[in-house]
Formats: C-alpha cells, sequence, structure tokens
C-alpha cells in the first residue's frame, strides 16, 4: 500500500524581510515566553487530545471546570466518536481560533466497503479523490447543507484488510471525512461508510504534542498546590502558539495601540514582513516582542509593503491584545 511523506498547504515556509532596523522599549508589554502561569491561563492554548465519546463542546466545558476560568473554545469541530487533535483556546486566545481555518487538516481513517472490492481498485479511486472535490454536508453538521467545493491534499491507502480500509487523508479546513466514504462507496459502486476517525494533524500542530484531559487536570492541580509550573507551561502556551503557519507582519511600538483602538494598518508602522503576502491574505500582526495584536486582511503583496512608504496595508479583522499595553503616540501624531 502508499505510504508517502505528504504535506499541507500550512507547512509552506516563509523568509522575513527586515524593511527597517528599529528597538523596542522594554517598558511595555512582554515577549509570550516570559508570561506567568496567570497570564496564560486568561489567554493561552491547549493542544488536547480529544477521546471518545464527548461532542467538542463537552469537552470545553470540562476543560472550563479544570482551570476555573470563564472561556475556553475549539477550533475545527470534532464528532463524538472522533478522537485526535482538539485545539483549544483558554480565555481571550478564543480570539486567535479562526486562524485555524487557514490550517489544513490531517486524519486517520478506517472505511468499511459494503462489498468485496479488488484492492487495486480500491487504491486507484482514491487516488482519483485528491485535489478539488465538491461535498454536500452531512445531514447532521453544523452548517447549512449546500454543495460546496473543499479540497484534498493526499489521500494515501495504507492498509486494506477485507473490506476495511486504513487511509491517511489531508483536507482543506471543512472538508467531511464521513462525505468523503460515502463518494468513494458511491464511486467503487459497492458503497462505503465511515467506520473509525482519529485527526492526527491541524496545520503544525500534531497528535505528538497533544495531552489527555488527565495531563492537563494533574499539571494545573499541581501548579495550584506547591507552585511548580513545568508541567502545566508544557501543556498551556502562550495563544503565539497557534501562528506558525500564518504570515505574519512586525510593527512598531507606536503602532500597536493604534490597532488595538481598531485602526487600520499604515505603511510607516510596518518593520518587518513575511514573504509572499498576497492581497486579501489573513495575516497575524505581532509586535517587535513577537505578541499577537491583531488578524488583518493583507490590502497590499510583500513588494508593495517593503517598497512604499505610505498607504493603508492592511485592514483590520480581528484585535487579539487588549487596549494599553502599548503607550498612545498615534494619538499625540
Amino acid at each position: 500500500m502508499e505510504d508517502k511523506t505528504s504535506l499541507l498547504p500550512s507547512e509552506k515556509r516563509r523568509k522575513r524581510v527586515i524593511k527597517v532596523q528599529v528597538k523596542t522599549n522594554p517598558n511595555y508589554g512582554k515577549p509570550p515566553e516570559e508570561r506567568s502561569v496567570k497570564d496564560l491561563l486568561s489567554n493561552g492554548v491547549i493542544i488536547l487530545d480529544k477521546p471518545c465519546g464527548p461532542t467538542s463542546h463537552q469537552v470545553d466545558a470540562w476543560v472550563r471546570d479544570i482551570l476555573d476560568v470563564e472561556k475556553v473554545g475549539h477550533g475545527g469541530t470534532l464528532d463524538p466518536n472522533a478522537t485526535g487533535v482538539l485545539p483549544l483556546g483558554v480565555g481571550d486566545a478564543t480570539k486567535a481560533l479562526q486562524v485555524l481555518l487557514l490550517a489544513g487538516k490531517e486524519y486517520v481513517a478506517v472505511m468499511k466497503l459494503h462489498k468485496d472490492v479488488d484492492k487495486n481498485k480500491v487504491i486507484k479511486v482514491c487516488k482519483g479523490f485528491v485535489g478539488e472535490i465538491s461535498q454536500l454536508p452531512p445531514v447532521r453538521s453544523a452548517v447549512k447543507r449546500v454543495r460546496r467545493k473543499r479540497h484534498v491534499y493526499y489521500l494515501d491507502v495504507l492498509q486494506i484488510d477485507d473490506r476495511k480500509v486504513l487511509f491517511r487523508v489531508g483536507c482543506e479546513s471543512g472538508t467531511y471525512v464521513r462525505t468523503l466514504c460515502v463518494d468513494i462507496g458511491k464511486k467503487l459502486g459497492c458503497g462505503a461508510h465511515l467506520s473509525e476517525l482519529r485527526r492526527t494533524r491541524v496545520g503544525h500542530l500534531k497528535e505528538e504534542d497533544s495531552v489527555f484531559l488527565q495531563d492537563l487536570k494533574d499539571a494545573f492541580v499541581f501548579w495550584k498546590e506547591d507552585g511548580s509550573d513545568e508541567r502545566i507551561r508544557s501543556i498551556v502556551f502562550p495563544m503565539e502558539h497557534f501562528f506558525d503557519n500564518v504570515p505574519k507582519i512586525v510593527i512598531r511600538d507606536s503602532a500597536v495601540d493604534a490597532l488595538c483602538h481598531g485602526a487600520s494598518l499604515a505603511v510607516p508602522g510596518v518593520v518587518e514582513v513575511d514573504s509572499d503576502i498576497k492581497k486579501d491574505d489573513m495575516v497575524v500582526v505581532l509586535t517587535l516582542k513577537g505578541e499577537g495584536v491583531a488578524l488583518v486582511k493583507s490590502l497590499m503583496s510583500t513588494e508593495e509593503m517593503i517598497q512604499k512608504d505610505k498607504g493603508v496595508c492592511a485592514e483590520l479583522e480581528r484585535v487579539l491584545m487588549n487596549k494599553g499595553n502599548y503607550p498612545s503616540i498615534w494619538k499625540k501624531n
């Protein structure tokens, strides 16, 4: 059977282009890695290994109770019977969950064929589902049932045992593996359904980096009882951990508070830009210390941001940082 190394689009490596050399004021803000555990519990992320049985929303509620926080949300819902990588945002980090829509997802699944089919035919038909496909979401889904296009980046058949087909698939966010199995069954002419499903990756977030609910509970208890923070720091990461697969713009200290108040990003505030940014791309804006400021829609390419001296280069989509962390220098100008 096939077993090849495949990449998701979110693994694309970008280069950082420096527009101008400037320094950051150490009196404002804080590098993400220097945040306290209390800071992380109000603005952190967890890569959870979801168990079989509960809904993703039930898992949110359990984590909320474990950490004694007001808000926990997940990125990319998993069905109750599915297991695997479930990224969680704690507190203000729920604002950043939408960046995961840009990250491709990987699953390992077992498809059950309804009749005997030649193995070579199964492999050939599965290969035909790589690329752009059209799907009608299942009846029991969280979205409107209208046909929509999604991209399958790779689909590798790992093993065939009688009528059970074990495969790995990398696909665009919003792809239904249940529907994919049904459609493959129709193409084979035998019928098929999804038997087991595990999500192994969401962009750069991998199952080997995920933790169980009990791990989280133990780490939190150790921290609360004796102040030991090593274990909980290995589980709850800064919000910026979600941003590895997203293109970035780094801005001056003087531009930070303006974005926090809802302003668009102007070219004079730009210090560094990732390569290959195109117009209308979703981009994350960072401070010189690496803190997430906002999610924006790019109005210029990387080249334009580097070459131009004025103009608005990005439109605000979502503010991530609270007001007041940096001085309101922009008001004086």
